[in-house]
């Protein structure tokens, strides 16, 4: 016959049972209530929050691996749009901005390839306003017959025997806060004396004011302007028209497509043109009407016999060299032309990408230190565990055969230890 004691039953302390028990029955029932209902419930729930810990660790480490890699992809994107390696993203822009002037020349050249488009635009326009006298698209057909010349070719019609460009002013790279570098102050530092060994010779700058006395008359307070009283004559000089002639100098020393104001016409003019273009291949592509072939039976022999595919061909060159000139990198590299220290603002916000690229690798790191130590911290807990489980059943088994001594010997199991 077996005796089956709940584990709640047993005194902890102080009961009853059919026999008292003894002061040794006392306190091994008392260790197993504990580590039943308190210890081993806690080691577990440490070790489940440990694993807890190791997964979350896991998902945050691989978050943070593949945002520094997406970061790292869009910097590196975003250096090959602006055509450098990245190393040294300020120095290579900068040389970016040095070279641009071979790149917009090389895209002067290009429009030398659009007289046909220019001219087709010209006699449609002289066809339908009636107007062969008026010329379109001045700024263009300069730079297709002439190239990228120069502002002032282009405001004048006749060359610079002299061309002064303007210095590009290279920003100077920020000091770190660690390195500043203060200069010298001509401050002399003396080995001995009551002023901290700090002398500054005071007397011997001369600041240029003079404090005159105040034995002045009254009439001393206005100012002299001279003994022949002529009125002064004030010449405001025109941003550069006053070289000599001949002299490129200034604004006028810049090419058509450095200068915003050139720049802007330009782009406009080609998309004008391309607006032109696209629209005729879209009425080339329709079915002609009565109505289209007769109004251009009396047209220019260059707009009746333009096909279908050689306007779709102009309309794509038009397409490309816009693309060349409003693109984002040419934008930057403009913006930089135009004020040089917007060199900084790129290249911080190219950096910024890769500085969160490593913020992200190093937040992956520490995922990888913290889940070291979350499994440390499980490999800690399990073998204290894994002991109190033993040191429990055996005094369960001490329990069980005390019992079953004061009850001749019968068997007893010991529920709800669950172990």
């Amino acid at each position: 016959m077996w005796v089956r004691v709940p584990v709640a039953c047993l005194p902890c302390g102080a009961g009853v049972w059919a026999e008292r028990p003894g002061p040794f029955s006392v306190e091994l029932s008392s260790l197993l209530v504990r580590n039943v209902n308190y210890e081993i419930p806690s080691l577990k729930k440490q070790i489940a929050k440990c694993q807890q810990l190791q997964q979350e660790y896991s998902r945050k480490e691989e978050e943070g691996q593949a945002g520094a890699a997406e970061m790292r992809e869009q910097f590196y994107h975003s250096c090959k749009q602006y055509g450098i390696t990245g190393d040294n993203v300020r120095r290579e822009l900068l040389a970016l901005v040095k070279d641009l002037p071979s790149q917009l020349a090389e895209i002067g050249a290009a429009a030398q390839s659009l007289g046909e488009a220019i001219d087709l635009y010209q006699a449609c326009v002289g066809f339908v306003c009636e107007s062969p006298e008026e010329q379109v698209l001045p700024m263009l057909r300069f730079v297709q017959t002439r190239g990228n010349g120069t502002v002032y070719e282009w405001r004048t019609g006749t060359e610079p025997s002299v061309v002064e460009r303007p210095y590009l002013e290279e920003p100077p790279e920020q000091v770190e806060e660690d390195a500043i570098d203060w200069g010298d102050f001509g401050v002399e530092v003396a080995s001995e004396g009551p002023d901290s060994g700090i002398s500054a010779q005071a007397a011997e700058i001369d600041w240029g004011i003079s404090l005159e006395s105040d034995s002045k008359e009254a009439g001393g307070d206005e100012i002299d302007w001279g003994d022949d009283a002529t009125a002064l004559q004030i010449t405001v000089l025109e941003a550069g028209t006053q070289a000599p002639e001949g002299v490129a100098r200034g604004s006028d020393a810049l090419t058509l497509l450095e200068y915003p104001e050139t720049r802007n016409q330009f782009i406009d003019e080609l998309m004008e043109l391309e607006s032109f273009l696209s629209q005729r291949a879209v009425e080339m592509s329709e079915e002609a009407d009565i109505l289209s072939v007769s109004q251009f039976q009396l047209a220019p022999a260059i707009l009746q016999g333009q096909t279908k595919a050689k306007t779709v061909s102009m309309v794509s060159a038009l397409q490309d060299l816009i693309g060349r000139l409003t693109n984002l990198r040419m934008q930057h590299l403009f913006m930089i032309l135009a004020s040089p220290r917007y060199v900084d603002r790129v290249t911080e916000l190219l950096q910024q990408k890769l500085k969160q690229s490593q913020l992200l690798a190093l937040k992956k790191e520490l995922m990888v230190q913290k889940q070291q130590e979350a499994l440390q911290e499980q490999a800690a807990l399990e073998p204290k565990l894994d002991l109190l489980l033993e040191k429990t059943k055996e005094l369960q088994k001490l329990i069980e055969a005390d019992i079953s001594k004061r009850y001749n010997g019968r068997p007893v199991n010991l529920m709800g230890t669950s172990l």
